[in-house]
């Protein structure tokens, strides 16, 4: 017979699982990947952890030293890419994303009165919730990070009826349009979107998100892509505006969005 005589169970009964989540936290991660200029880290870290009462502040300081266009870019967006990876590890969620995307959005205010003509932005994007679809959490978040990539983003809302986007997008001429939909009772709207798009000309690729739609249903028509996650937008995003068009980012997808 087997004597349990001497064993132990710490190691039997230990949750890897459990103790591998609790090392997964804010300060764990932020370690990794916040700057390593003093100036920078300390806009990213109001960023990270909220500080938007600290924020102007901090920015002022910096601006003492540092390039407005380098504050936002080095400091202000790597504070929001780290909170984008807590939010896709689920260390985050929505409210500290929103907090977070304001004190960012503070911060860029103030270090923009410092640069000659403003911001440049790398491109407009049209984005909204489908008609008849009160959802629009994904929307918000994806709308957080395009912004904090340095996109203007013309946030229609929720519940937008179909003629509003396409309107939309020919006063507005983006690089991109997007539409969430959570409920498989709205989704038909964005076929409907791409096929007046292209009665009017406009060929520019229109993404498909939220939990009611998969990757098939997005590229079933022409025009359509596909992005599973608010954290995809971004890269998606960049590729369209090196000159992938809706064909290019379908065919490339898995590798444009790899580690996203």
């Amino acid at each position: 017979m087997l004597s349990s005589k001497g064993v132990d169970y710490a190691f039997i009964l230990k949750r890897y699982d459990v103790e591998a989540e609790n090392q997964n936290t804010p300060e764990s991660i932020a370690k990794k990947m916040l700057p390593s200029d003093a100036v920078f880290k300390a806009c990213a870290e109001d960023v990270l952890y909220m500080r938007f009462k600290d924020i102007a502040g901090t920015v002022n300081k910096a601006l003492e030293s540092k390039d407005p266009l380098a504050i936002i870019n080095e400091g202000l967006v790597v504070g929001m890419e780290i909170v984008s990876t807590l939010y896709a590890q689920n260390i985050y969620y929505l409210p500290e994303i929103m907090l977070a995307a304001k004190t960012m959005e503070m911060g860029i205010a103030v270090a923009e009165k410092k640069i000659p003509g403003g911001r440049q932005t790398k491109g407009v994007a049209v984005m909204h919730a489908a008609e008849g679809d009160p959802h629009d959490i994904g929307k918000n978040i994806a709308v957080v990070m395009m912004r904090a990539n340095g996109y203007t983003v013309v946030d229609l809302g929720r519940d937008v009826p179909v003629d509003e986007v396409v309107a939309s997008v020919v006063k507005e001429k983006p690089f991109l349009v997007t539409g969430t939909a959570l409920m498989t009772t709205t989704m038909s709207a964005f076929p409907a979107i791409a096929e007046k798009m292209k009665a009017k000309g406009i060929t520019i690729p229109f993404m498909s998100a939220g939990g009611a739609v998969n990757r098939e249903y997005s590229e079933s028509f022409e025009l359509g892509i596909y992005s599973e996650k608010a954290p995809q937008t971004p890269p998606i995003a960049d590729k369209i505006i090196a000159g992938y068009d809706w064909k290019k980012i379908k065919a490339e997808w898995d590798n444009i969005v790899g580690g996203n």
